[in-house]
């Protein structure tokens, strides 16, 4: 394969494309406060969603980890063919999800591609939305990808389409390292973790983040995800997918769930994987929103340091220059959340790349 550098901009194909998929995805684009003008402040969750509606049925992958014995929930929406008819069988697509996510907001992605023929399978990882959060668990991005091939393998699932976005990316990446037979092609859509934040911030320990996870206000996550991942921009939509998060913040299990999120952050820290993209041996798709700005640990880079985190409009050439088999395909203008932000635009695209074979080829 050859280097591919796709640029992708709103145009006469951004227009035709929305009138494709009206039917099939929604959003709700008009403007309002931080907040959505929706009064949540009644709004609770336990640690595990209980009675948070997920949009497929939810089933429990179990199974032991770490001498414990843990839940692992998972939507799973398998292909539908006739039995005997594997000519128009179409692969299953894993998606990975975000750190301040969880599966149900592949929602409309997952939709979409099942309406085509596509399997799905969308798992939450083990100290994330439905599933266990042990108070004692060791997180890694092997551990989870270890688990998350337990589930194929239980699904009987050989192999898969990897789609890992934000921290899903360093997930779906350590996968494919790990168990690249499983692997038919590893698609990343803004991934965090194409910079060892360790070269240019300062090291945090887990009492760090769970003292900022036990102050943190539903104001302070709008307010982070408006700035962060939307450019200040706020919708419905939006808001809607802060709701399980608030919920189990004003909920009587924060506690919990914020010492997950503490001891999951400190892997983004600790277990890079942006040195291993030259020894990805699967064929890999790096989608980016060029307007995206992540960067953990921004608040406290180090003072020595002059390099500018977070640069999505930059970081894909950095990794194209390691690894010439990786194919870029940037959005242009979209942020942290393309799928949410711009269906209309990321789908046709997102689609096309399931679609290809071999990424090699000039971009248009």
């Amino acid at each position: 394969m050859s280097k591919r550098v796709a640029l992708h901009t709103l145009g006469m194909m951004g227009m035709v494309c929305a009138i494709i998929l009206s039917g099939s995805l929604k959003v709700v684009w008009g403007q309002g406060e931080v907040g959505g003008g929706n009064d949540v402040s009644g709004l609770k969750y336990d640690a595990r969603l209980s009675e948070y509606a997920y949009p497929f049925e939810v089933e429990t992958y179990r199974f032991e980890s770490q001498g414990l014995p843990v839940e692992m929930s998972y939507m799973y929406l398998p292909t539908e063919v006739e039995e005997g008819d594997d000519e128009n069988l179409k692969s299953t697509v894993v998606l990975l999800h975000g750190k301040n996510f969880n599966g149900a907001y592949w929602e409309g992605v997952a939709r979409q591609l099942h309406e085509q023929g596509y399997g799905v399978l969308i798992p939450d990882q083990i100290g994330f939305g439905k599933s266990s959060k042990p108070a004692g668990y060791q997180y890694s991005f092997a551990g989870l990808a270890d688990n998350t091939k337990g589930l194929m393998d239980e699904l009987g699932i050989d192999k898969a389409v990897v789609v890992g976005h934000s921290m899903g990316g360093m997930l779906g990446t350590r996968f494919s390292l790990m168990y690249p037979e499983k692997v038919e092609k590893l698609v990343l859509v803004n991934p965090i973790g194409l910079e060892n934040y360790l070269d240019e911030v300062e090291y945090k320990d887990v009492d760090f983040f769970l003292d900022k996870e036990m102050k943190t206000t539903p104001e302070e996550i709008y307010a982070y995800q408006k700035k962060n991942y939307y450019d200040g921009d706020w919708n419905e939509t939006y808001e809607k997918l802060t709701r399980p998060v608030v919920g189990q913040l004003q909920g009587d299990e924060w506690e919990s769930v914020a010492l997950a999120n503490a001891r999951t952050y400190d892997m983004i820290f600790t277990q890079p994987v942006v040195e291993e993209f030259g020894k990805l041996a699967v064929p890999t798709v790096l989608i980016l929103g060029t307007r995206d700005r992540s960067a953990p640990g921004r608040g406290w880079q180090k003072a020595e340091s002059n390099r500018e985190l977070g640069r999505y409009d930059r970081l894909g050439e950095e990794i194209v220059a390691g690894n010439g088999d990786i194919e870029l395909i940037k959005l242009e203008g979209l942020g942290h959340v393309p799928q949410v932000e711009a269906p209309e635009r990321f789908m046709p695209v997102f689609v096309e790349v399931l679609e290809s074979g071999d990424s090699g080829g000039e971009g248009n």
